[in-house]
């Protein structure tokens, strides 16, 4: 039940005000006379017997490690005590360059640790005698060998990479440029990650509203307000371990299920892992992949792999120098900045999917994409929208054992309709949704469920200058699409979808629930959403049954 009062986290106008507008971020010094400690490592991933190497800098001289595997129980696996540490000097420009630290420490793998997310706690002393910590996470993959009956989780590490506000810059705003203002093209997987991005306690705000919101009111942000006022990373509810990947691995390993982790920068270098499995998850908020890795993903439908992809926001062409360490992104100024659109091969353009230049609608790997879809229940982006989806094909073998009839909305208790979600343009036909307009989708693609979104935060009631995300990211996608950001281009676009579709690729299939939000279903343990995620793993898992 959504509440009737907006969250009060003690701050004034003017604090909800720089939450929502600001640019904060972690940096060295952040935490004043108490001292402070930070850690990263030399990869995203590692297989049992794999070095990891530590870079640390810390205020104190020593610390120990806790190291936790993070899956249906938390698994105690290893502490390292008395590791000697100092404070390193780190670059003002450490987002793009990386910070550059002297290797602190490295332990070796053992061989009989599984595939997941291998959690650190780093403590050490403060000045003042109280504890100060540091947490990191490295994902183990399996090692090769086929795994029937087992699943492959990608992390979404290019997404992760993307939002990280560790040192001041990602690919949403930064210090980068002559005024120190503008977002950064390049990010460096070389620096700590923010916080709130390994572990959030208990009860952070998710960024769908789970409030009443009052009429003619300016939007709000509580998930902002919350980590302006507890000290996290503005965008530690956009992205992370934390707040995504992690609940449906764990929900996972509890309702039984053989899953194995791998990151999504596998699926860049050595895209083979993913032969020796049945059916590749993703999950949560998944925006950002490289030409090479959407290659991998449809070669594993093509040859008869299922691609279970619940997540949304499937938005933007990355590129990965530096063996991985440094992502590439342009965005909204890659048609002004890429190299790819002065002489390169323009394909690589970092830019969206839907760019025509590009010539690889994203719908062509997953059914869906972002242009077409986008905002639903946070800010003044349908606010008080369907907080579920609401169902056209209730027939559908994914819909089974749940009792869902035509026009239910399926997940509206636990929210997962929102706050990214991934559509298509659509026709509705004897009332029921098939793709259309100038969309190119997969042939039999068939839509299950269709509900309403925005990209642009209307009202005829609230100032532009009180909005967040105002029609910003609408003109974006009108240039992208239709040439440029005039008001009729944008009458072509503000208004997108969610969808869920299914859809057959060579031998293989892709069923694909287009919501950042479809984990909160997990985490909250709504029985509809469980029953339709065991089935779309049941089926994965049985290549028979299809």
């Amino acid at each position: 039940m959504a509440k009737a009062e907006f969250p009060d986290f003690g701050l004034t106008e003017a604090q909800r005000r720089e939450a929502v507008l600001g640019h904060y971020y972690e940096h060295p010094g952040m935490d004043g006379e108490r001292g402070e400690i930070w850690c990263y490592s030399d990869r995203f991933s590692y297989v049992p017997g794999d070095e990891v190497t530590l870079f640390i800098s810390s205020t104190a001289a020593s610390c120990d490690i806790d190291v936790l595997r993070d899956g249906a129980t938390e698994q105690h696996m290893l502490t390292i005590s008395a590791i000697a540490t100092a404070w390193q000097e780190t670059p003002d420009q450490c987002s793009v360059e990386g910070c550059g630290w002297r290797q602190s420490h490295s332990f070796r793998i053992p061989t009989d640790w599984t595939s997941g997310a291998y959690r650190l706690t780093l403590t050490a002393e403060g000045r003042d005698g109280k504890p100060i910590q540091a947490h990191h996470l490295f994902i183990l993959c399996p090692a090769a060998g086929a795994k029937p009956g087992r699943i492959l989780q990608v992390a979404a590490t290019g997404t992760w990479t993307s939002y990280n506000t560790w040192g001041g810059s990602n690919h949403y705003q930064g210090i980068t440029g002559p005024n120190r203002d503008q977002y950064a093209t390049r990010v460096s997987t070389q620096r700590p990650w923010c916080r709130g991005f390994v572990v959030l306690p208990q009860g952070a705000p998710r960024v769908p509203l789970e409030v009443e919101t009052p009429p003619a009111v300016a939007p709000r942000y509580p998930h902002m307000e919350w980590a302006y006022s507890t000290g996290h990373s503005k965008k530690y509810a956009s992205s992370g371990w934390a707040s995504y990947d992690s609940h449906f691995f764990r929900w996972a390993e509890r309702a039984g299920y053989a899953i194995d982790l791998a990151s999504q920068h596998e699926l860049h270098f050595r895209p083979e892992i993913l032969d020796d499995y049945d059916c590749a998850v993703f999950v949560g908020h998944d925006e950002y992949w490289t030409w090479e890795m959407r290659d991998a993903v449809d070669r594993f439908v093509e040859r008869g792999g299922f691609a279970a992809r619940f997540a949304g926001n499937f938005m933007w062409q990355t590129r990965l120098e530096d063996e991985g360490r440094t992502q590439v992104c342009y965005k909204y100024r890659a048609r002004a900045e890429d190299p790819a659109y002065a002489g390169g091969d323009i394909t690589r353009a970092t830019n969206s999917w839907e760019a025509p230049e590009i010539g690889r609608p994203g719908a062509l790997s997953f059914g869906l994409n972002a242009t077409r879809g986008l905002y639903a229940g946070w800010g003044g982006c349908a606010p008080r929208g369907a907080r579920g989806f609401p169902v056209y094909r209730p027939g559908h073998w994914a819909f089974a054992g749940t009792g869902i009839y035509y026009g239910d909305l399926l997940g509206a208790e636990s929210h997962v309709f929102g706050y990214e979600v991934d559509g298509l343009d659509y026709v509705i036909r004897n009332g029921l949704p098939e793709p259309g307009g100038e969309d190119i989708v997969p042939e039999g693609l068939e839509i299950l469920a269709l509900g309403m979104t925005s990209l642009v935060e209307e009202s005829a009631d609230i100032a532009v200058e009180d909005q967040f995300l105002t029609d910003e990211d609408g003109r974006f996608v009108a240039e992208t699409l239709y040439g440029s950001r005039s008001d009729e281009n944008l009458e072509k676009v503000k208004r997108g979808c969610g969808m869920i579709v299914n859809f057959p690729k060579g031998e293989g299939q892709v069923f694909h629930i287009g919501s950042t939000e479809w984990i909160a279903g997990l985490l909250r343990q709504d029985a509809m959403v469980e029953r339709v995620t065991r089935n779309v793993l049941d089926r994965a898992l049985d290549p028979s049954s299809r």
